[in-house]
Parts: structure tokens; C-alpha cells; sequence
């Protein structure tokens, strides 16, 4: 095998090599961005489901007084 060829073979292995990386920083990429839109969700519902929980018990305090004119 001459020099040319070694080269040739050492190019296309680090070509290899490189592909690979890359799409395992694409995959790595995706499930980070998976992860932050799945946190980001979780703590919208906490937050909603608190407004909730704090609308409901200011209405059920304020109870009859609220319908009186």
C-alpha cells in the first residue's frame, strides 16, 4: 500500500469519525431541546394549576358577599 493510499484510508476513517460526532451532537442537540421544551411545560402546568388553586379559594372566600349588590 503506498503513502497515497494510507492517506487516502486515514481521510475517509476521520470523515467517518466526524460524521458520526456530528450526529451524535445532533441526537445529544434534540434531547437537550427535548428536555428544556419538557421542563418548560412541567412548570407552565405548575403555574397554572396554582393560578387555579388561588383563584378558587379567593372566590370561595369571598363566597355570598361576592353577589351582593
Amino acid at each position: 500500500m503506498g503513502i497515497a493510499d494510507q492517506f487516502k484510508d486515514k481521510a475517509q476513517e476521520l470523515a467517518e469519525q466526524a460524521k458520526k460526532a456530528a450526529g451524535g451532537a445532533k441526537d445529544d442537540a434534540k434531547d437537550d431541546v427535548r428536555d428544556d421544551v419538557r421542563d418548560e411545560a412541567s412548570e407552565r402546568r405548575s403555574e397554572a394549576q396554582e393560578k387555579a388553586r388561588e383563584e378558587a379559594e379567593q372566590m370561595r372566600d369571598e363566597g355570598p358577599d361576592r353577589f351582593k349588590a
